[in-house]
């Protein structure tokens, strides 16, 4: 068995997507993982992935993200609200 940890929620503004990350720390000991889960309407992905696959993806998703423009100068060109 194992315990879940909530760490975080997300819901995508675009497509209502809601992304939940979770720690999950088995009974036995051991390494923990890091839980993954997509919920599009009521379909749902969910995925486990090792500390080292997190940093990875985690430093990907930093890369692209500090590699596009601020979300105010999207919004302003687009005429869209940050906030929505």
């Amino acid at each position: 068995m194992f315990s879940v940890i909530p760490l975080e929620k997300f819901t995508s503004p675009l497509g209502g997507q809601v992304i939940e990350l979770q720690q999950l720390d088995y009974d036995a000991g051991g390494m923990s993982l890091l839980r993954t889960r997509i919920r599009e309407r009521s379909r749902f992905t969910v995925f486990e992935v090792d500390p080292l696959l997190a940093r990875q993806w985690g430093e990907a998703l930093l890369r692209w993200a500090n590699s596009q423009p601020p979300v105010d100068a999207v919004c302003a060109t687009s005429g869209g609200d940050a906030k929505e």
